[in-house]
């Protein structure tokens, strides 16, 4: 048994059973022991991008961590910005990253790097294995970082640390540790202000607390105390539709927000920051509550906050409360017809989302409206871009379809940051994974075209206007599926748009329907 051995033998007894991977020649023997390993499923990635943004979309819907199999410093620098977005999610991911043989690091060859600097600012954990006998200790101390953050978990591997020997011995699963108890002094505080403030009190959530039975919770606290309930504007996941809690987020365009926002004179943060604009702009506020605002922590990431917030239902009496914003069942309407545009695309497939979809968002400026449509929409779950890195959506679906084959993954995608991971289509084909993926194809960076007139510029030159559109040449989006073995089809019309997307979500395996807006 070799190093390797023992960290495919320690995942699998801490039930992490998949492995997205882009391996190089210093993997080689960890490859060779996953191997030896069937049990672990592998899913190959043509870029690092890919694999992390899987391993990200796989863990929020599996609730455990997939492993990644990366290549030395430059391979997982290929995969920081989805390590980003991962982190922003507080998403549980282990990346396992390949370097030099301990001996040839002092020859300074090619590929060196200084990985930990590299891992260090999207990684909550990092550890550098140092011999044979320390890979299951520090996989199994990953494992226990990357559940108990939830984070991002790094550990890099030299090439002797796996090839070289280890005694045989009993592999056993760590222990995480619980989640934080709210303190009950919080929980009281925090009730009494509630009452005191009422209408004028928001909750501000995100991380457990988007789920369904914590929302409800949540909805039963603002029906006994009157105050207001948001998502914070980028979630790892939010369990949303008819008969469950219609929490709405927090606006991404500042004025927008500031509106939204300008009455609440209480936040309490549950697992939340306070509300930021994505960017500063010139005349505007950076916080996006006015000044005078109360913030206070209910609980923070890595607290229960399921538990905090069933305690603060009892300590406010609302336990046989009913609960406010319940979404109810979208009504029978007729579908839009005529020439496409991007609310028309929200609208179909809000109206004709199947029960228990799973939609992974990353239609950017295009698909605003979409999450304000899906309230009454059959109950599903709603994955979106955190940390604002783009090139997150299409490998994002293949990690929710390969956590959950038995539910179709609807992925919602803007054609500019789509080109960033379209090697993602090739890895849904070949896992032939369940997926629709929606392609906005305005041939342009909309929302850099947005953000030019946020900071007053208004009137487009030759250089800018290079810079943020993608129509010189067109993007072939059916073109580039098929290259890589998924079906497709465009559609220009509303009309077109229902038939094909009523067609993909009556088959298996994925196809992409590029949407002309």
């Amino acid at each position: 048994m070799n190093g390797a051995d023992r960290l495919c033998d320690t995942l699998l007894v801490n039930g992490v059973d998949v492995c997205f991977a882009n391996p190089g020649t210093s993997e080689m023997h960890f490859v060779a022991a996953l191997d030896r390993k069937p049990e672990m499923r592998c899913v190959l990635g043509l870029f690092e991008g890919v694999v992390t943004g899987a391993a990200d979309g796989y863990a929020r819907m599996a609730d455990k961590p997939a492993a990644t199999l990366l290549h030395c410093g430059p391979g997982m620098a290929n995969a920081l910005a989805n390590m980003h977005n991962a982190r922003r999610a507080w998403t549980p991911m282990l990346n396992v990253v390949g370097d030099h043989a301990t001996y040839h690091l002092v020859n300074d060859a090619p590929l060196t790097s200084d990985i930990e600097s590299l891992a260090r600012p999207m990684s909550h954990y990092v550890h550098r294995i140092a011999t044979p006998e320390d890979v299951g200790p520090a996989i199994g101390q990953a494992y226990a970082a990357a559940m108990s953050l939830p984070g991002v978990a790094t550990v890099i591997l030299p090439g002797d640390c796996a090839w070289g020997s280890v005694e045989p011995a009993e592999v056993k699963a760590t222990p995480v540790p619980a989640f934080r108890t709210v303190e009950a002094e919080t929980i009281r505080e925090v009730a009494a202000a509630l009452r005191q403030h009422g209408s004028r009190a928001a909750l501000m959530m995100t991380g457990a607390s988007l789920r369904a039975g914590a929302l409800e919770t949540a909805a039963r606290i603002c029906a006994a105390t009157g105050c207001k309930m948001y998502g914070q504007m980028s979630n790892g996941r939010i369990e949303r539709g008819a008969g469950r809690v219609a929490i709405p987020k927090v606006f991404y365009p500042v004025d927008m927000a500031l509106e939204q926002l300008k009455d609440v004179d209480l936040l309490v943060l549950v697992g939340a920051q306070i509300p930021v604009g994505f960017f500063a702009y010139p005349g505007k506020p950076g916080r996006l509550i006015h000044d005078g605002c109360i913030v206070t922590t209910l609980g923070k990431m890595g607290d229960d906050l399921v538990g905090a917030l069933d305690a603060l239902a009892e300590e406010t009496g609302a336990t046989k409360v009913e609960p406010a914003f319940i979404a109810k069942a979208q009504s029978e309407t007729a579908l839009p017809t005529g020439d496409l545009d991007a609310d028309k695309v929200c609208t179909i497939v809000a109206r004709l989302l199947p029960e228990n979809a799973i939609i992974c968002d990353e239609s950017v400026s295009s698909g605003r409206v979409f999450y304000q449509q899906c309230h009454n929409a059959p109950q599903h779950d709603y994955l979106q871009l955190t940390g604002g890195a783009i090139g997150e959506g299409i490998p994002m679906c293949v990690g929710a379809a390969v956590a959950c084959p038995d539910r179709k993954v609807i992925g919602m995608q803007a054609d500019g940051s789509g080109m960033y991971t379209v090697q993602g289509l090739w890895t849904q084909a070949r896992e032939n994974l369940d997926i629709v993926t929606v392609i906005f194809a305005n041939r342009t960076y909309a929302i850099l075209h947005g953000e030019m007139r946020a900071v007053g510029v208004n009137d487009f030159g030759r250089n800018a206007t290079l810079m943020l559109n993608l129509d010189e040449p067109a993007l072939d989006w059916v073109a580039m599926a098929r290259g890589m073995g998924v079906e497709a089809a465009r559609a220009t019309t509303a009309e077109e748009f229902t038939k094909l997307f009523k067609g993909a979500l009556g088959r298996k395996g994925p196809f992409l329907i590029e949407a002309v807006i």
